[in-house]
């Protein structure tokens, strides 16, 4: 009996207890100052902050919110944002579940390598990231001669603000994803094509169903990320009001010329963006979480 239950993943209650307690064996006052300075810090960089967005951006009443965010520049930088995540979350997610695919079943030369290159982002500023851009294809740069006799405009123009915001994000699903995909193995798509599944199929009907809430949870913080991008746009967009503003920047704008309740009233928009990413964010990880452990104790009890 104790056997099967430690092959189910559980253990008697008064075990359990004896385990965590066992674990917490600092004094009860350590506990206390940790979680007091934890809920602190909490409090005072995350909570209040948040809280004075939303009420900035309403100290002058619904009346003047509404009126700050369907401003002709203001509903411009909102289509664009929305218009940039459209195109920059779908490649990613392709590019995403592309490389994690490669990376979590495939070895091949060159493997460390592409996992390297896929969290470049994280390790250079987004400023110069938007440099980057500017050096390929700026008036000056490499592309810059050939895409000015063709008219093709990228910095300072749309295409630019979608590259940028593409470089930016494209960790975030492959990221999400590559861990999730060597957890399940490769035995259920083995047996799929076995039994003579094509390869899409064995995608749809295998490796999908257990990446979607991963899946999910990448796409979120990458949209999350590509509305709220602000560092390599802002080097590549220009600054052109009512065209290649984005929310981030249309919020600067307002902030720098001192109107102040129009600046938070359209910054509250990520805010609430935010709010909203946290709380799917959160529901998608307790649905990984069970879906590992479900994982975790199948393969246990098939070892046994």
């Amino acid at each position: 009996m104790i056997g099967l239950q430690y092959a189910a993943g559980k253990l008697p209650e008064h075990d359990l207890m004896v385990t965590r307690s066992s674990r917490l064996s600092e004094p009860r006052w350590v506990r206390w100052i940790v979680i007091g300075i934890s809920l602190l810090f909490v409090v005072v960089f995350l909570a209040v902050p948040l809280a004075l967005v939303f009420v900035k951006a309403f100290e002058k009443g619904t009346e003047a919110y509404f009126m700050a965010v369907t401003t002709p520049d203001a509903l411009a930088a909102i289509k664009l944002t929305l218009l940039t995540a459209a195109i920059a979350v779908p490649l990613n997610v392709v590019f995403g579940i592309s490389a994690a695919w490669l990376i979590a079943k495939f070895n091949f030369p060159g493997k460390n390598v592409l996992t390297t290159l896929i969290d470049l982002p994280f390790t250079v500023s987004p400023v110069i990231s938007g440099m980057l851009f500017v050096l390929l294809f700026g008036l000056q740069g490499v592309f810059g001669r050939w895409l000015d006799e063709h008219n093709v405009k990228i910095i300072f123009a749309v295409p630019g603000i979608v590259l940028s915001t593409i470089f930016a994000t494209f960790p975030f699903v492959a990221r999400e994803l590559i861990p999730i995909m060597q957890l399940s193995g490769t035995e259920e798509e083995e047996a799929a094509v076995v039994l003579g599944a094509s390869g899409w199929k064995t995608f749809f009907k295998v490796t999908l169903p257990n990446i979607k809430w991963g899946l999910m949870y990448g796409i979120i913080v990458c949209n999350a990320r590509a509305m709220g991008e602000f560092g390599a746009v802002s080097v590549v967009s220009g600054h052109i009001r009512g065209a290649t503003n984005t929310i981030p920047l249309q919020a600067e704008i307002l902030y720098n010329e001192y109107h102040i309740t129009a600046a938070f009233s359209v910054a509250s928009l990520l805010t609430f963006l935010a709010v909203v990413t946290l709380i799917i964010k959160k529901v998608a990880e307790i649905k990984i979480r069970r879906q590992a452990s479900t994982t975790n104790s199948q393969s246990f009890t098939g070892t046994l």
